[in-house]
C-alpha cells in the first residue's frame, strides 16, 4: 500500500507532496482508497461532503466502529501525515482478519476530505461540514490563490457541491472515532516508546492581517516618504515571536501573499496568515491581542492600514476520558498520554462523537516537511496497536 501511494503527488524537485482538495492529486489518491476498499470486500461509499467511507457490515444499523484520517497534503508535505491513519486502518483489518476474529458491530474505515486546508486556506472542510461546524453557506465563499470557489473546484472533479452540508444522521451511527497519526513532536522519541495516546488538542486557529500602503518605485522612492506595508509585515512576524515565546504559546506566519510582487516596486498590500496555539484559550486569545495590537502601532507608524480577519478557530479538544482509558486498558496500560497543537479530524468530530487518536513515534519530531519519518518497526507496532483498540471495540 505504501509503495502505490508513494508517487502520488509527489514533487520531483522538493521531494514533498502536493495532494490539494479537488485536484488531480486528490482523485488519484481517493482512486487508490477506492481499490483499497474493493479488494476487501468492503462498501465504498462517498458522502456528501466528499468523504470516503469503506464499510464493513451494515452502515444504517448505528453503533458503529470507524477509523481513519486523511490523503491530502500540505504544499510538499511529508508522506505520513495523514496517510499513515488510512494505510495503517486498512492494515489493521488485515490483521483482525488474519487473527480470525468476527465483528459484531459495523466497522468502517474513512478519508475524510481537505483536512490540511492547503487549497482554501480552512484545515477539516470534509469533518466540519459533516459536524455542521462549517456552513453550506460558509464553504461557498471558499476560493483558492486563483480564485477558484470550493463549489467550482468539487463540481470539476464531479462531485455535487448542493448537496454538501451537516450530516447528524450519520454522525449518530457511530459510537466510537479512532484515528492513527504521525506524531508532530519527539515526545514518543525522548520516552522511548513506540505508540501513544492523544490526551487533547491545543486551541488553535488562523487569521489573517491585510498590511495596506502604497506601491511605488524602489529606486526613486525616499525611504521617509514610503507608506511600505512590508515593513509592518516584518516587524508583526517579529513581535508574534516574541509574544509567543513569553506565553510559551506558538505563533507562525507562515504564508504570504504580495501586490503588485515586483522586484522593484514598494508593495501596496502584503497580506500574511497567522498560525497561533497555545494550551488554553485565554493564553492563546492573550497571544493574538498582543501580536495584533503590535501591529497596529506599527502600522501606524509606518502610514499602513492593517485589517484583522479571523478565518478559522478551533477550542481546545480534551479526548473523551471513557474512551481514552477503555484503549489504554486495551493496550496494557503501556501506551503514555500526550497533548498536542495539531488539529485533526478527531477533534472536529470530538463534539458529536466520542473519539480517540493514537501517535505513532517521529523519531526527529519534524513534519509538515519532505523530512517527515517514521521507522518500519513504529508504524508496525502501530498498527498492531489499532488492531488491538479495534478488536476490542468492534468484536467483543
Amino acid at each position: 500500500m505504501w509503495a502505490d501511494l508513494r508517487h502520488i503527488g509527489r514533487d520531483a524537485t522538493s521531494g514533498g507532496y502536493r495532494r490539494y482538495a479537488w485536484t488531480g492529486a486528490d482523485a488519484d489518491c481517493r482512486d487508490w482508497f477506492r481499490e483499497q476498499a474493493e479488494a476487501r470486500g468492503l462498501a465504498h461509499e462517498t458522502d456528501r461532503n466528499g468523504n470516503q467511507w469503506a464499510w464493513l457490515g451494515d452502515p444504517t444499523a448505528g453503533d458503529a466502529v470507524v477509523t481513519g484520517s486523511h490523503l491530502d497534503s500540505v504544499p510538499d508535505g511529508g508522506a505520513f501525515d495523514g496517510p499513515l491513519g488510512v494505510v495503517s486502518s486498512f492494515a489493521a483489518l488485515d490483521e483482525l482478519r488474519r487473527r480470525g476474529v468476527e465483528f459484531t458491530r459495523p466497522f468502517a474505515i474513512t478519508n475524510f476530505g481537505d483536512e490540511e486546508g492547503a487549497r482554501f486556506g480552512l484545515a477539516c472542510v470534509g469533518s466540519r461540514l459533516t459536524a455542521g461546524q462549517l456552513t453550506k453557506e460558509q464553504a461557498y465563499a471558499l476560493r483558492d490563490s486563483d480564485g477558484v470557489s470550493l463549489p467550482e473546484a468539487m463540481e470539476a472533479a464531479g462531485h455535487d457541491p448542493e448537496a454538501i452540508g451537516a450530516d447528524p444522521e450519520r454522525l449518530a451511527r457511530i459510537s466510537a472515532f479512532v484515528e492513527l497519526h504521525v506524531e508532530q513532536g519527539r515526545a514518543l522519541d525522548v520516552s522511548g516508546d513506540p505508540v501513544g495516546i492523544a490526551s487533547a488538542i491545543w486551541p488553535h486557529g488562523r487569521w489573517r492581517f491585510d498590511f495596506r500602503g502604497e506601491a511605488n518605485h524602489a529606486g526613486t522612492t525616499r525611504l521617509a516618504d514610503r507608506r511600505d506595508p512590508m515593513l509592518t509585515y516584518a516587524q508583526t512576524v517579529l513581535a508574534a515571536r516574541r509574544e509567543a515565546e513569553l506565553a510559551g504559546a506558538l505563533a507562525t506566519f507562515g504564508k504570504i501573499s504580495v501586490e503588485p510582487n515586483g522586484v522593484n516596486a514598494i508593495p501596496s498590500l502584503v497580506r500574511g496568515w497567522l498560525d497561533s496555539r497555545a494550551a488554553d484559550q485565554a493564553t492563546l486569545d492573550t497571544v493574538v491581542a498582543a501580536i495584533e495590537q503590535a501591529a497596529k502601532d506599527r502600522a501606524q507608524r509606518d502610514g499602513v492600514d492593517l485589517a484583522v480577519v479571523r478565518e478559522s478557530s478551533t477550542p481546545v479538544v480534551e479526548f473523551g476520558h471513557a474512551l481514552r482509558d477503555e484503549i489504554g486498558r486495551l493496550l496494557g496500560g503501556r501506551a503514555p498520554l500526550l497533548g498536542t497543537g495539531a488539529g485533526h479530524d478527531a477533534g472536529i468530530l470530538s463534539a458529536a462523537v466520542p473519539t480517540a487518536m493514537l501517535f505513532v513515534r517521529n523519531p526527529t519530531g519534524v513534519s509538515h516537511s519532505p523530512a517527515e519519518y517514521a521507522a518500519e518497526d513504529d508504524c508496525v507496532a502501530g498498527v498492531l496497536a489499532l488492531a488491538d483498540v479495534l478488536e476490542g471495540l468492534a468484536c467483543r
